[in-house]
């Protein structure tokens, strides 16, 4: 029994003890348990009402109707938030399916086994989803999913059923990828409604759709594309493994995860593909990539990308081949005059004078005399100038953006030549500069076009077309480096692959095309059976 201690044997204090631990374990385990969120319900119905409100924080638009089932005599409660439904369906789903079958089931024989709860999970008709909730976890997403719970008393349970709605924009033309020839719709900021988009294209059940939510405060909803037979089963894994190993408080826009999954963060040059277009993705999943939908913008994710895919727009594709060969050969003209058409001209009119035409070269002297700065500074004086009144464009008002920026543009430069700052070849320059800069497809691309300039003004303003040969040697190099999810990124050229070259530079027909590119798409890469060439019909005779 053990030597007493004041009164008390000591078995008494190690059972007291092992209570002590057995409490401190439950309490621990709760905690573990309400950290977690997997609290299970209450069977009380007044006891789940309040803590809802408590941990909600009485909001104004948490709305809680209280009805009951007659025929079961049994209380429930309707719980949603008014701003993320759909009245109607809410209507529907309460009145329609739970009250009106309740008070026709009471003038008929109830089944003596069925449970009310089972009775409202089964004459749920009019509601697309409906699923039972056990947790405060699931209940609570389900609530700002835009989701009805009903929660019945004596049932520690609920029934989640899909009312959502709300306000959405409508499906309008992309703003930031516009097309003369080709579909006009483009993606909005409702998850749902981008999935559906590409799935009106992709008639196909191999088109596989996997979610995942991503933020522990904003719960964001993530989803993950693919066409099943065609990618590359370990992309899918690769992209998946990525996700789930963010840990982070928000989610508010594609950005987030591009900056968390990308291959290389210090890096000028875009590793992901964002596009507005649905049938952009389409293309891009038919060609073995996967595609990322974040809910909340219209923007999707692409993975992987390589460099060349920045210089292809869809209308390539609806256009003749030679049509589109001769535009898409014009955007690289346009990149390599953005990227590299101030530092030429400050390496020629600074160490290389010999290289220009004598006439050219006495009408830029003279337009140079009196300029007191050397061409380095002016370049660098205007483009910075041409950038202010681009970001100002973008930010102001689209009602005066436009007019201001380009009579802005206009005043500005005939000003500073008048007041001779800067000469007239060099407002042509970066006037010819910035046009080309738009020329670029994608938005992504041509922001590291813009940093890049500045970078090689430098090395061109130090040693002529030395340091541009330098820098440029060196951006190739850093190119090649480069990974997007495993890919190459200067693929199909570093390393080379002789069938990818119909779509890389060079824009062959549809039916010369009859591969998918090899890195992405390994599996089923065979796009046509045949040749499909057209030709003549026979002569009437």
């Amino acid at each position: 029994m053990g030597i007493p201690f004041g009164g008390y044997p000591m078995s008494f204090f190690r059972n007291e003890s092992k209570k002590n631990k057995k409490q401190s374990h439950d309490q621990n385990e709760n905690t573990d348990l309400r950290k977690s969120g997997n609290i299970p319900l209450y069977s009380d119905l007044n006891a789940n009402l309040d803590k809802i409100k408590s941990e909600l924080g009485n909001s104004s638009d948490l709305i809680i109707r209280h009805f009951e089932l007659g025929s079961f005599q049994a209380q429930a409660a309707a719980v949603f938030v008014d701003t993320l439904i759909d009245n109607k369906l809410v209507d529907e789903f309460i009145l329609g399916s739970l009250m009106i079958n309740t008070a026709q089931e009471s003038h008929n024989n109830i089944e003596a086994d069925k449970s009310v709860f089972d009775f409202i999970k089964d004459n749920a008709r009019t509601i697309r989803e409906v699923q039972v909730v056990t947790s405060w976890n699931e209940l609570i997403m389900s609530v700002f999913s835009g989701d009805t719970v009903i929660l019945i008393d004596g049932w520690a349970q609920g029934i989640s059923g899909s009312t959502r709605g709300g306000e959405f924009r409508s499906i309008t033309e992309s703003s930031s990828q516009v097309v003369i020839r080709g579909p006009k719709d483009g993606f909005t900021e409702s998850i749902s409604t981008n999935i559906s988009l590409v799935r009106r294209r992709i008639k196909s059940p191999n088109l596989w759709l996997e979610h995942m939510k991503i933020g522990d405060v904003t719960q964001t909803d993530i989803g993950i594309m693919y066409i099943k037979g065609i990618v590359n089963d370990k992309l899918v894994k690769e992209v998946k493994d990525r996700l789930q190993a963010i840990e982070i408080d928000a989610i508010l826009e594609s950005g987030y995860i591009e900056d968390l999954i990308q291959d290389e963060t210090f890096t000028p040059f875009p590793t992901m593909l964002n596009t507005e277009r649905p049938d952009s993705v389409a293309g891009n999943l038919l060609e073995g990539r996967v595609a990322i939908f974040i809910d909340g913008t219209p923007f999707v994710l692409v993975a992987p990308t390589t460099f060349f895919s920045y210089f292809q727009s869809v209308e390539d594709y609806y256009q003749r081949f030679d049509i589109g060969f001769a535009i898409r050969l014009l955007r690289y003209l346009a990149f390599f005059i953005s990227l590299l058409g101030p530092s030429i001209y400050i390496a020629a009119i600074t160490f290389h004078q010999e290289m220009i035409p004598t006439a050219l070269l006495i009408s830029l002297a003279a337009q140079r005399d009196g300029v007191p700065f050397p061409a380095f500074v002016e370049a660098v004086m205007m483009e910075i100038t041409f950038e202010i009144l681009r970001e100002a464009g973008v930010r102001m008002p689209r009602a005066i953006g436009q007019a201001v920026s380009i009579v802005g543009a206009l005043v500005l430069g005939q000003a500073a030549v008048q007041a001779g700052i800067i000469s007239a070849a060099m407002v042509i320059v970066v006037a010819i500069t910035g046009i080309a800069s738009f020329a670029v497809p994608v938005f992504n691309l041509a922001i590291s076009v813009r940093l890049l300039r500045f970078l090689i003004m430098v090395f061109a303003a130090s040693t002529g077309f030395y340091g541009i040969a330098i820098i440029m040697i060196m951006i190739i190099g850093h190119l090649c480096s480069l990974r997007s999810f495993g890919v190459p990124y200067m693929a199909p050229f570093a390393p080379f692959n002789l069938p990818d070259q119909d779509d890389a530079i060079l824009h062959f027909p549809l039916w010369a095309r009859l591969t998918r590119p090899h890195l992405t798409g390994k599996k089923n890469n065979k796009r046509m059976k045949n040749h499909l060439a057209p030709t003549p019909g026979p002569e009437e005779k």
